[in-house]
């Protein structure tokens, strides 16, 4: 049964409407997968009594001819959705072993659609990091390596289970978090897609809040067709959510196969950054004239504030975080450290239960917004975003469609290669990410070749406010070209 897990999204739709085999199979088959996999590390927790529940109700809808869009579709959730029952622990010590008694609005899309949950993957602690190496539950390892080498690589993060999960044939999709390309950096890294979608197209109700004004839910998937599938379910107005947007969800997986003759698509000469290896500046022409072979015309555009970008990204996020992660203080949930007093309580839990990375964002958020400090950064930064919000805006309104850039500056690193001595080091792999963010627009990180190791790269789309529907057309362009990439098993 193990080839069930190589299906496609679309492809176990089929089989599962055609009875060519049961949820419970394929579920079973994932369950198998996932027990001789866990040298990865994908996942925090493993479901297999709710999986296989799920499994047999999807069975029984299927038999009815009731099927719902998802039904019997084994998914792994981050472990930054509240899943109601089920631990959720955000990556992080000071959550303990804290389960939620509610379900986040994007999981209950997916359930509502008749997904099945496999469990909850690993992530970096509170959603910091780029390579997953900060989570409490210790590092992912990327089922990628370099040719002739034996030495672990990370798989991007902080969603770096998700990818890795679904790089590995564990899950057929996996939901993620970005706030600053922790959907779009490991899915690049692991050879498969992610979609980070328009802020405020997907409910952030339920989500462990890292920076509220960043964050957005999105899908990951093998190819561009099952994200389009998972995101028409994952998208939707919630009142529960005052940054919901109030607009109809469209057909994403009819977008993906659209024509994209005719479509502007933008250059931007910025992200031609210096170092940039030679690999990733040949990918990009690659990608260029992929498109332009498909219909597009090329346009080479400026996008002049995105230097300012990283630097204003790593104020605005850590001021978010220290507001966000202040309830985390041992009273209500999550881990107490006994103090002499309430204060000393306060200190000895957050000292304990959060990691360093976690507790250098928090102090680097609280330094920002404190008196002195707030004009000279924080607001400072928040007008640099507003200008990287209209560096592109000027972009769209003279007919550019979409952009094409590069998704990561390199390939996946070794485990403990970076940001050991210097934090910045790791906080560059953001480099081409941080604006889509800042300007709260989507972006697709697709497949695009393997570098010289052997190791997956990938081509980013950024596309306009709420027309996720282009990147997808563009999108299944760069990936009938490229074709499709999986690591060779060695777990």
């Amino acid at each position: 049964m193990t080839e069930l897990t190589a299906l496609t999204i679309a492809g176990a739709r089929d089989g599962l409407k055609h009875k060519k085999f049961s949820a419970v199979e394929l579920a079973d088959a994932h369950l198998l997968a996932m027990e001789k996999a866990r040298a990865l590390n994908a996942y925090v927790l493993e479901t297999p009594e709710r999986a296989l529940a799920m499994a047999k109700a999807s069975d029984a809808r299927i038999h009815k001819g009731e099927p719902h869009p998802l039904e019997g579709i084994p998914l792994a959730v981050k472990d930054m959705f509240a899943t109601q029952g089920v631990r959720t622990t955000a990556g992080s010590k000071i959550l303990g072993n804290f389960v939620p008694t509610y379900e986040s609005t994007v999981s209950a899309h997916l359930w509502r659609d008749g997904a099945v949950l496999l469990g909850k993957v690993n992530n970096d602690e509170f959603a910091m990091g780029s390579s997953n190496e900060t989570s409490a539950f210790g590092p992912v390892i990327n089922p990628w390596r370099r040719k002739g080498s034996n030495t672990p690589l990370v798989p991007g993060g902080s969603s770096g289970g998700s990818a890795s999960a679904v790089a590995a044939h564990l899950a057929l999709g996996a939901t993620g978090t970005d706030t600053g390309g922790s959907i779009r950096q490991p899915a690049a890294f692991a050879g498969i897609v992610g979609m980070k979608p328009t802020y405020g197209r997907c409910s952030r109700w339920g989500i462990v809040a890292f920076a509220s004004s960043l964050d957005q839910a999105g899908p990951f998937a093998r190819t561009v067709r099952d994200t389009a599938i998972l995101m028409r379910s994952m998208a939707g107005h919630d009142a529960k959510d005052t940054t919901s947007v109030d607009l109809p969800v469209p057909d994403y997986e009819a977008a993906a196969g659209q024509s994209v003759k005719g479509m502007r698509i933008g250059i931007p000469k910025e992200y031609r950054v210096d170092g940039m290896p030679a690999e990733i500046e040949k990918l990009w022409e690659q990608g260029a004239a992929w498109l332009k072979a498909a219909g597009a015309e090329l346009v080479e555009v400026s996008l002049p504030h995105t230097k300012y970008a990283l630097p204003a990204y790593y104020i605005v996020a850590p001021a978010e975080a220290s507001s966000n992660l202040a309830r985390y203080d041992g009273v209500r949930y999550g881990i107490r450290e006994q103090g002499r007093d309430i204060s000393g309580m306060y200190e000895k839990t957050r000292a304990e239960g959060f990691g360093k990375e976690v507790r250098r964002r928090i102090m680097i958020g609280t330094y920002v917004l404190s008196a002195g400090y707030y004009d000279a950064y924080y607001v400072r930064a928040q007008k640099i975003r507003t200008l990287i919000k209209r560096d592109f805006e000027e972009c769209f309104a003279q007919g550019i469609h979409a952009m094409l850039t590069p998704a990561t500056p390199s390939a996946a690193f070794g485990i403990g290669e970076k940001g050991g001595a210097d934090p910045i080091e790791m906080y560059l792999n953001d480099v081409f990410t941080v604006t889509v963010n800042m300007a709260g627009l989507p972006g697709l990180a697709v497949p695009a070749g393997l570098d010289g190791q052997g190791l997956p790269l990938a081509l980013q789309l950024i596309g306009r406010p709420f027309d996720e529907e282009t990147l997808f057309a563009l999108g299944q362009v760069v990936e009938d070209a490229a074709g499709r990439f999986t690591p060779q098993r060695w777990w």
